[in-house]
C-alpha cells in the first residue's frame, strides 16, 4: 500500500495527551490519517480491530467533537478495543515514566520495532513495567462481599484488589489482601480471567473464593465500607466492561445455580 493510499485509509486513532484519550461520544475517532492532520510515520501501531489499524499517537489535537476524557469513558466499547486502547495507555505510560535508562542514566528513546525504550548510551532495552494485582470475588452462601473505597464518590460498590507482593503467589496474594482489608479467610480460590488494566499500568488477574471463616472488620484505611449482600438488595456495582463486574456476575450466576 503507497503512502498516499495509508492516509486515505480509515483507522481508529488513540489520540493520547497527558494520560488521557481523546473520545468522540465515548468512541474512539474512526478516520484517516489526512483527515486527522497527522502524519503517519508518527503514529505506533498497536493492532487490528474487525480488519481496521488502531493507531496510537502522541498530540494535544483534538478531532472535531473529540474531549479529552480518561480512559474509563471507553469502558462501554467492545472489550477487544478497549484492551488495544489500554495498550496505547501503557505505551504511552512508559514512554513518559521511562525516559532515563535505569542502570546508566542515559536518554532513552521509543522504538517501535522493539515496543521499548532503548538506551543510546549503553545500548540497554526498556520493556513496559505492567504490575501484576489481583482482584476476587468472596463468596459466602447466598451472599457476595462488596466494599466501597475511599475514591468512589458515587456510592459504587465493587469487590477487593491488590498489588501482588515479591516472591507471592497469586493464591498468596488472594488470601492475604481479603485478610489485610475485611479480617476474614477464604478457601477453594480459583482464577477465572485477567483483564489489562492501564490505570496506569497493571495486570488484572480475577479470581472467585469461598468464605472459610472470620469476622467482618474492614480496614477503614483502605475501605470506607464492606458488606455481604444478596442479589436482591445490592448497591452501585462496578460498570459493566471491568473485570470486576464479570467476577461480581458470576458470582451472583452461581448463587442462582445453587439455589435450583
Amino acid at each position: 500500500m503507497s503512502q498516499f493510499e495509508q492516509k486515505q485509509t480509515n483507522a481508529y486513532w488513540c489520540i493520547v495527551h497527558d494520560r488521557n484519550i481523546a473520545l468522540i461520544d465515548n468512541q474512539l475517532p474512526y478516520a484517516s490519517a489526512k483527515s486527522l492532520g497527522f502524519a503517519e510515520e508518527n503514529a505506533v501501531s498497536v493492532g487490528v480491530f474487525e480488519g481496521d489499524p488502531v493507531y496510537w499517537i502522541e498530540s494535544d489535537r483534538l478531532p472535531e467533537h473529540a474531549h479529552f476524557q480518561p480512559l474509563r469513558g471507553l469502558l462501554a466499547e467492545d472489550a477487544a478495543l478497549f484492551q488495544l486502547a489500554g495498550r496505547a495507555m501503557q505505551l504511552s505510560h512508559m514512554k513518559s515514566t521511562q525516559k532515563f535508562c535505569g542502570l546508566c542514566g542515559g536518554r532513552t528513546r521509543f522504538r517501535q520495532d522493539l515496543v521499548a525504550m532503548a538506551c543510546d548510551s549503553c545500548g540497554q532495552w526498556h520493556y513496559p513495567r505492567v504490575s501484576p494485582c489481583i482482584i476476587v470475588a468472596v463468596r459466602r452462601g447466598g451472599e457476595i462481599l462488596l466494599a466501597q473505597h475511599p475514591r468512589h464518590r458515587n456510592g459504587m460498590y465493587t469487590i477487593l484488589a491488590g498489588f501482588v507482593e515479591a516472591g507471592e503467589t497469586l493464591e498468596q496474594c488472594v488470601a492475604r489482601e481479603v485478610k489485610e482489608e475485611t479480617g476474614i479467610e477464604v478457601k477453594n480460590i480459583r482464577y477465572v480471567a485477567s483483564q489489562p488494566w492501564a490505570f496506569p499500568s497493571n495486570l488484572m488477574m480475577g479470581f472467585i473464593a469461598d468464605y472459610a471463616g472470620g469476622d467482618l472488620a474492614p480496614d477503614y484505611s483502605e475501605l470506607s465500607d464492606a458488606r455481604w449482600c444478596q442479589e436482591d438488595d445490592l448497591p452501585p456495582l462496578a460498570p459493566v466492561g471491568t473485570i470486576a463486574r464479570r467476577l461480581i456476575e458470576d458470582t451472583l450466576a452461581a448463587i442462582r445455580q445453587d439455589r435450583i
